[in-house]
């Protein structure tokens, strides 16, 4: 009986020992797991304490921004970024970070990264995709420098942003085709960069759009159609695109009525491959500057080009334009240029009214209009070139006329 109860004693004993390991067992899993749960809490909990009421992803994505980017040497746009300090609100001590109070949380609204003042030091590295992960910014301007590599696709998710600037900097790669889904962007400036391939026709639709220059970079294809807000039976009614800078590229085709909205006020091409009409253009009434030189378009010069009542700026030089130049009102462009072209007939005495005027290198042949003539002996004209910058008859208002090679201009223009 002695060694029968000692035996189910031991027994027990051997029962409480795995009972007490299998408790210690679940104690040590529940103690992991707690740790593992509790862990991030205490992460944000500092987090909280470093970045205010900053929403955590916001916080990440200044996170991403600062391990992407960082100052050109001489720069100190990102010295008041410190994430080691405690206490530091980001969106009241870091440099260019705006934001606003969106359900108890502060969320970046504006990013302006690198120094405003022109000339000093910018930005080196390249554009993070977290960027994409801001639900309500509305502004992304990055200052000229040196942020290389290609635009992230992710940026079609920021469905509020309104402008996003990167000019004069060194991106690369080709516009994303998810850009056509910023529905609210007015402003897309990304000149002087090394952008290639195609405009994305989906920029065309943009109801916002007000401000697009893609000047100064590799861009091929044809121009997209932009809707015009005169024809436009959205609601709200679509912006009025006003300023179309595509200057110095590699664009190609023909200008079409349906690819330039009515509402354009600023137009430059110049420095394309561009052929065809420019008939387009004549429809074009709210014009400032235009600027078509350096192309390869042809046919004849709308007249009414001279007539539209603001433009002060007609470029049309260096181009195949043929035809007489029709002219049924006194000019009240400041400088027009269309020289180096194949323009033939007679000068209009109506482009006397021109403050600088370019007729060199054309076909033009026949009398000048005696009215041209005393405009040019009275200086109402600030500078007029006939022939070319080396054989001409010109005027530079107010201090000296000069009638150079002027065998060689009475040759060829007979004065009545």
């Amino acid at each position: 009986m002695g060694i029968a109860r000692a035996a189910a004693a031991v027994a027990s004993g051997s029962r409480e020992l795995q009972q007490h390991r299998r408790d210690s067992l679940r104690l040590m899993v529940v103690l992991i797991i707690l740790t593992l749960i509790t862990s991030p809490l205490l992460e944000a909990q500092d987090t909280l304490q470093l970045a205010s009421n900053l929403h955590p992803t916001d916080l990440g994505v200044l996170r991403a921004v600062k391990n992407a980017m960082t100052d050109l040497p001489g720069g100190t746009f990102f010295s008041s970024w410190d994430f080691s300090a405690t206490g530091i609100d980001p969106c009241q001590m870091f440099a260019g970070v705006v934001c606003i109070n969106i359900q108890g949380y502060s969320r970046v609204t504006l990013l302006s990264l690198g120094p405003e003042e022109a000339g000093l030091p910018g930005l080196t590295g390249t554009l993070p995709p977290e960027l994409g992960y801001l639900p309500f910014l509305t502004q992304l301007s990055i200052s000229p420098g040196a942020v290389s590599g290609p635009i992230p696709r992710s940026l079609g998710r920021l469905r509020n942003l309104n402008l996003f600037s990167c000019s004069q900097n060194l991106l690369t790669g080709s516009i994303p085709q998810s850009l056509a889904g910023l529905q609210k962007l007015q402003v897309l400036q990304l000149s002087n960069n090394k952008l290639a391939g195609a405009i994305p026709s989906g920029i065309g639709s943009w109801p916002s759009l007000e401000f697009l220059v893609l000047s100064d970079n590799r861009l091929t294809g044809a121009i997209p159609m932009f809707s015009s807000s005169n024809n436009s039976t959205s609601t709200p009614p679509r912006a009025a695109l006003n300023h179309l800078d595509l200057r110095n590229n590699e664009l190609t085709g023909e200008l079409m009525s349906d690819n330039l909205p009515s509402s354009l006020e600023f137009l430059s091409l110049t420095n394309n491959q561009f052929t065809g009409s420019i008939a387009a253009v004549g429809n074009l009434t709210k014009l400032k500057y235009l600027d078509l030189s350096f192309n390869q378009f042809s046919g004849e010069i709308p007249s009414s080009l001279f007539g539209f009542v603001g433009l002060s700026y007609l470029l049309l030089n260096r181009n195949q334009l043929s035809g007489p130049v029709i002219v049924k009102a006194e000019v009240t462009i400041k400088v027009v240029d269309l020289s180096f072209n194949l323009l033939v007939g007679s000068v209009s005495p109506f482009l006397a009214g021109a403050q600088i005027l370019y007729l060199n290198n054309n076909l033009f042949m026949g009398t000048i209009p005696q009215v041209s003539f005393s405009c040019l002996l009275i200086a109402c004209l600030f500078a007029c070139f006939l022939l070319d910058p080396f054989h001409c008859f010109q005027i530079y208002y107010p201090y000296a006329l000069d009638l150079c090679s002027i065998t060689t201009f009475l040759a060829n223009l007979a004065l009545p």
